[in-house]
């Protein structure tokens, strides 16, 4: 399973970071609503789950597994799919239900190799998102932009909305507001 090498940086300003990227020669990639259905592959196993997305470029089927939080510590299988709507359909007569509806807005970007999103998501601040070829590669993309590592968080999503005291496991739906 090949290794997601993916650190978060917390609490970011959005208009400020992208202009950093900018001016350190990284090139803006898009801006796109995302939206995806979360499923359990096993009740109460929290290190793993399916992920169905539709990033408006493409929709795909991820199996997430983490091992710890890392940078280096989650793996990921991911197939791309044809449709949002179908897939989650077929899902469910496989016996999957979602456990969760979310949204979230992404600004990406290219920047010396490396993948980087600026994330918003309902309720908590922007985050900025650094994946790239290696753990070492993350940290140095993080310090290109005036990041230490210290700054540097491999927590998911879920751990990530604890850390402002929301319990993600308890919103079915987790939408912005019209």
């Amino acid at each position: 399973m090949p290794i997601e090498f993916e650190a978060k940086v917390l609490d970011v300003v959005p208009d400020e970071l992208a202009d950093r990227i900018l001016s350190s020669g990284g090139r803006r990639v898009a801006y796109r609503l995302m939206r995806r259905y979360v499923y359990d592959v096993r009740a109460g196993d929290e290190s793993r789950w399916i992920r169905l997305r539709d990033s408006g470029t493409a929709v795909t089927l991820t199996v997430k597994e983490i091992a710890h939080d890392g940078i280096d510590g989650t793996t990921e299988t991911e197939v791309v799919v044809g449709d949002f709507e179908t897939t989650n359909e077929l899902l469910g007569r496989m016996g999957f239900e979602p456990k969760s509806y979310q949204e979230n807005r992404r600004a990406s970007f290219e920047f010396r190799g490396a993948e980087l999103e600026i994330d918003w998501w309902p309720l908590i601040p922007p985050y900025l998102e650094i994946e790239g070829r290696s753990r070492e590669h993350v940290v140095e993309v993080a310090n290109a932009l005036g990041v230490s590592e210290d700054q540097l968080t491999g927590e998911n999503t879920t751990k990530v909305y604890a850390r402002y005291g929301i319990d993600m496991t308890t919103i079915p739906d987790l939408r912005f507001p019209d």
